[in-house]
């Protein structure tokens, strides 16, 4: 498992704009304990899916939270989740209702036939080779008020980071800073 003070760093680098908020979308089918997890966390947060659920899917659901360097649920998330695929990260300086209504706007897709299908774009393996394979507006619609999407590599020890200019897609493949390195 990689370092806390190396993921807290990717998440907050240092001249990070003080506007900037980072965010996780957790998938809470990955795991038990997101669920009970999330429903004690008392700060910004939100299901991503609307309306009364069933206990079952409410459970299972994806949750947008909003996070805060060195919180107990920030480290749990951190610790637990890194290398286990429970979600993504993203950095925005847009407010909550906004930033769900975007995330909402792409949870459900067509298929070549039509049928509707969940897009589980929340998972960081389906996420990160999902935004390769955009087209330009494909990536203007993903990215809309969201500045760069962090999540794990396939190597648990590296972390990937996405941004958008607007015309081409950055996709940068970082090892994580060993806590040592940058005391």
């Amino acid at each position: 498992m990689s370092d806390l003070a190396d993921l807290q760093h990717v998440l907050w680098p240092p001249g990070m704009k003080p506007s900037m908020k980072v965010w996780a979308v957790l998938d809470g089918a990955r795991d038990t304990r997101i669920f009970g997890a999330v429903d004690g966390f008392r700060g910004e947060k939100c299901c991503l899916y609307a309306g009364t659920l069933p206990w079952q899917l409410q459970m299972t659901a994806p949750s947008l939270v909003q996070l805060e360097p060195g919180d107990q649920f920030t480290e749990f998330i951190l610790r637990n989740g890194w290398g286990n695929s429970w979600g993504i990260f993203l950095h925005t300086d847009t407010v909550l209702h906004h930033l769900r209504r975007h995330l909402r706007s792409f949870l459900r897709v067509r298929d070549e036939s039509g049928q509707k299908l969940i897009f589980r774009y929340y998972d960081p393996r389906v996420l990160r080779a999902y935004l390769p394979s955009c087209w330009k507006e494909e990536l203007q619609t993903v990215f809309g008020p969201i500045e760069r999407y962090l999540m794990e590599s396939e190597n648990s020890g590296e972390f990937r980071d996405f941004t958008f200019d607007g015309t081409h897609l950055k996709e940068r493949s970082r090892p994580l800073i060993s806590h040592a390195e940058h005391r």
